[in-house]
């Protein structure tokens, strides 16, 4: 084979790979209410996971209106802007909270390392309180989740509407 054509094929399997869907090991249908002073929806959509990353896409109309796409290393908002997870918690969210906060809350696990964690049949509640910065109550119950900050006026709900 010439070194032309293995440049040639080497750019056309890289184009096809980098292109191709990303596999998604978990996927649930949700109703979700994302509240917070900046940013305001409520609608039907779609939470997709795998072990690197969490997508949560809202729809109005049949159309994809809001993504986020929660990785490791960032969040991405509708494809159009990437932060850092500090940087999106103080935009968005709160200053004071953890940077994994989203992605825990969008996979239905713990936040804050677990503190104040009191386990119930089927879930968790945390009530986490910091004077001044914030006042939270997180449950995660059968198939809801619900995060209310009083303090920040901030409310993040999903209920998972598949069976």
């Amino acid at each position: 084979m010439s070194f032309t054509k293995i440049i040639f094929f080497t750019l056309f399997v890289f184009l096809f790979t980098a292109c191709a869907m990303k596999e998604y090991a978990k996927q649930a249908s949700v109703f979700i209410v994302f509240k917070t002073p900046s940013f305001k929806h409520a609608d039907l959509g779609f939470i997709y996971e795998n072990s690197d990353e969490v997508k949560v896409e809202i729809y109005g109309s049949g159309q994809a209106l809001v993504s986020l796409e929660i990785r490791q290393e960032n969040i991405c908002m509708s494809l159009l802007q990437c932060m850092s997870k500090k940087s999106f918690n103080r935009d968005v969210l709160s200053a004071a909270y953890p940077d994994d906060l989203l992605e825990h809350i969008f996979r239905g696990q713990e936040v804050f390392s677990g503190e104040n964690l009191t386990k119930t049949r089927n879930g968790f509640t945390q009530k986490i309180v910091k004077n001044g910065k914030y006042n939270i109550h997180y449950t995660v119950l059968n198939k809801q989740i619900i995060f209310r900050d009083t303090i920040n006026d901030i409310l993040i709900k999903v209920k998972r509407i598949d069976t």
